[in-house]
């Protein structure tokens, strides 16, 4: 099986692992596509733990992270969510973009994330009792989510946090060219074009080109894919539907390519 490949940008490693140790949970402050869910792989497979991740939407309900009860031919039998069976199996818990989850999906995660390390499961009656192994990690991003679906205090309290963004150009040049296989050359013009995205302030974007796009754009072009449409394709179409900054991002790519 192959390791999962994941560039350090400081010491986030070294702080996930203690915070594990100590049996804290972590929120995995950052934009979108900065390397957050690679991170927790990573992580989890250093530690040799299950990870169980749940992309959290509007919907998403603390019966979704418990379970439910379901007719299974003539029975009725409780099914565990995967909240619970991180908690039976010792694993880690990753609530991806968790502030985007119903509030009654943070009220359930409380007696689990403090001192008590247990969960209740009402409609059983049972009440688990975290092994030591057992982590909740979430993330959330704060630019995306100001003004819009922000963590209460009680809830972020209960986390330590590790702040993400975007790797500086070298090590993210060596992330894009590992991840594509891309021409480490041809994969630093990709870098430039990030770098001067980020750099437009008066654009607008909601949010910026992140690493993910920049992997997808170099896969393009290493299937020959000629790259002026492989940054359009999976970059400028990503980012905006507005004509006027389309027009920008495409004159910003023809400068490189």
């Amino acid at each position: 099986m192959t390791e999962v490949f994941y560039k350090p940008q400081g010491r986030e490693v070294e702080l996930f692992l203690a915070a594990h140790k100590l049996k804290m949970s972590v929120l995995l402050k950052g934009p979108t596509g900065c390397g957050k869910t690679r991170f927790v792989e990573s992580v989890a497979e250093k530690l040799g733990l299950n990870l169980i991740t749940v992309s959290c939407h509007e919907e998403t309900s603390a019966t979704d992270l418990v379970g439910r009860h379901l007719l299974m031919g003539s029975e009725t039998v409780f099914v565990d969510g995967p909240l619970t069976r991180a908690v039976r199996q010792g694993g880690i818990l990753y609530l991806d973009e968790v502030a985007e989850a119903r509030p009654d999906v943070l009220v359930v995660l409380h007696s689990i994330t403090d001192y008590r390390r247990q969960l209740f499961i009402e409609r059983t009656g049972e009440t688990l009792v975290a092994p030591d192994s057992f982590m909740v990690t979430a993330s959330f991003n704060p630019g995306y989510q100001k003004g819009l679906k922000e963590l209460k205090p009680s809830t972020r309290q209960r986390f330590i946090s590790i702040p993400f963004t975007y790797p500086l150009p070298g090590p993210e040049a060596e992330i894009v060219a590992h991840e594509s296989q891309l021409d480490l050359k041809m994969v630093k013009h990709l870098i430039q074009i990030a770098t001067q995205i980020r750099n437009l302030k008066e654009l607008g974007l909601m949010e910026t080109v992140s690493t993910r796009l920049l992997i997808d754009a170099a896969k393009l072009i290493g299937e020959g894919i000629e790259p002026r449409l492989a940054c359009r394709t999976a970059i400028v179409e990503p980012l905006t539907d507005e004509d006027e900054d389309r027009i920008a991002l495409t004159d910003l790519i023809s400068m490189q390519f």
